[in-house]
């Protein structure tokens, strides 16, 4: 008997043997085979396969000839479609593996960094650089005192503060030094950036570099001493590495925990493996001229129109760094102390911030990631990617939603899923290991669910900047001993 048409198996047995009949057909005919998912025809005593089904095609060669059996229909099934792979399939498949993309970086990115070394240039005179250090304080100069006094404190003499008091009153205000020139703008300022750029403009002295920091940080003795290594080694902009000065609560020692995590996979790794560190927001060293031009440009002159509503700062100022092309550098010893969230109205309002900011700076990473593959830029390229990443509540929700979906319809792919999702755990805790971080952030690691969930919180409340967008409070007023000290 000659056939010359796909003919396909029909089940006489039990379904769960349904794929072994498969097989063992596939094994009679010995040539290649297509895989197509249609609905399963009748089976063996009329019963019907009511769900899709995976289903072989087998294509005979015209003369080809065998002893016809009962497992081969005489004729052609009926199919409602023939396509390799539903649209539902095909959406599945491009967001899964977007989403095991983004959990294994990191995972990659450290392996590999760990066989990295920083090697900073020798140079034969070391120059003490001058820096001129912004400190913005918005309705309470108070809680700056801490900060003024660890950089007047410092024995790198070579920098003079600058405090801009924006809306603050100083009737307590006591602290005086040749080092500190105290700003209080005439009207209120009520952004940050304008904060910045009104301290710049009055700078006393042409400095080196700009050092910016918010009212609540506080930073260690040897900080610009570890900056000027790192301007003497010729970088234009170099990020401070941030840590918790309070772990008194919950959110506190989950915010610390992201700070960590952060530091070394955004920042930390990045840099040794040649590319720029992450901006944190604060801490942060750049080279005067380069600051400047950073002031002006397009992005920050329409954020001062825009208010609360503008790209963060820092996502500007890293942007447009290495649009210049120059690199990040991170100084690990150089700590920079900051006060974290210490409840959940605190942490939602700081992550709606974070995730609105994240959402308006695709198209810059997009930019990075395009650019430097056309341009072989390793440096932006790498760091596209970094900043391109979901934050960690996209993350793991889109990665356990898409899995969930694709239980039933793409096994394989919900398997491949939880395998990323394993592996990003496990290297969660090989970075809390790796910074160091103390038990206390290390035990809090069990707890992340309820900082997803307030985060997930956050997500309803990007509608309205201008509304739902208002400055992390702040008010443990603590010197640079009493952290050291714990």
């Amino acid at each position: 008997m000659i056939y010359s048409n796909p003919r396909f198996l029909k089940s006489s047995v039990p379904r769960r043997n349904w794929k072994q009949a498969h097989r063992k057909m596939w094994e009679w005919e010995g040539y290649g085979q297509r895989i197509y998912r249609a609905r399963s025809p009748l089976g063996g005593n009329g019963q019907a396969f009511g769900r899709e089904a995976v289903v072989w095609k087998v294509e005979f060669p015209p003369a080809f000839r065998f002893a016809p059996s009962s497992n081969v229909l005489s004729s052609e099934p009926k199919f409602k479609s023939i396509l390799p792979m539903t649209h539902l399939e095909i959406g599945l498949s491009v967001l899964g593996l977007v989403f095991v993309f983004f959990l294994v970086l990191p995972v990659v990115n450290v392996a590999v960094s760990r066989l990295a070394r920083e090697r900073l240039p020798n140079r034969p005179r070391v120059k003490l650089y001058d820096f001129g250090c912004v400190v913005t304080a918005w309705r309470n100069a108070d809680l700056a005192r801490g900060l003024v006094r660890s950089i007047l404190e410092q024995p790198y003499k070579n920098c003079i503060v600058y405090l801009v008091a924006d809306d603050c009153t100083l009737d307590d205000w006591d602290i005086e030094h040749e080092r500190l020139v105290v700003l209080r703008p005439e009207n209120p300022l009520n952004l940050k950036i304008k904060s910045i750029i009104y301290a710049v403009e009055r700078f006393r002295r042409p400095h080196d570099y700009v050092v910016v920091f918010d009212a609540d940080n506080l930073v260690h003795p040897q900080f610009f001493s570890e900056l000027n290594r790192y301007a003497n080694a010729g970088f234009k902009a170099i990020q401070g590495r941030r840590v918790a000065k309070n772990l008194d609560t919950l959110y506190a020692r989950l915010d610390a925990l992201g700070e960590f995590y952060k530091n070394y996979v955004e920042r930390y790794v990045p840099y040794l493996l040649g590319s720029s560190a992450v901006i944190s927001g604060s801490g942060m060293a750049v080279l005067t001229p380069l600051y400047c031009a950073y002031l002006i440009s397009p992005e920050v002159q329409r954020g001062k129109e825009k208010g609360r509503a503008i790209l963060q700062e820092d996502k500007i100022l890293q942007n447009f760094i290495l649009r210049q092309g120059y690199r990040i550098a991170y100084a690990w010893k150089a700590l920079v102390y900051d006060e974290k969230v210490r409840d959940a109205r605190a942490a939602t309002t700081q992550r709606s911030r974070w995730l609105y900011s994240y959402f308006q700076n695709i198209p810059n990473a997009l930019g990075h990631v395009f650019r430097g593959a056309v341009g072989f830029n390793w440096n932006r390229w790498l760091f596209g990617w970094v900043t391109l990443a979901p934050p960690l509540l996209l993350q793991i929700l889109g990665a356990v939603l898409v899995g969930a979906l694709a239980w039933n319809t793409f096994p394989r792919l919900a398997v491949v899923l939880g395998v990323a999702l394993g592996l990003f755990a496990l290297n969660v805790l090989l970075v809390l290991q790796l910074s160091k971080a103390p038990a206390q952030v290390r035990n809090a690691v069990w707890l992340v669910p309820v900082f997803l969930f307030r985060q997930f919180l956050a997500l309803f409340k990007m509608g309205n900047p201008q509304k739902n967008f208002q400055p992390t409070p702040h008010d443990r007023q603590l010197d640079v001993d009493e952290v050291l000290k714990d």
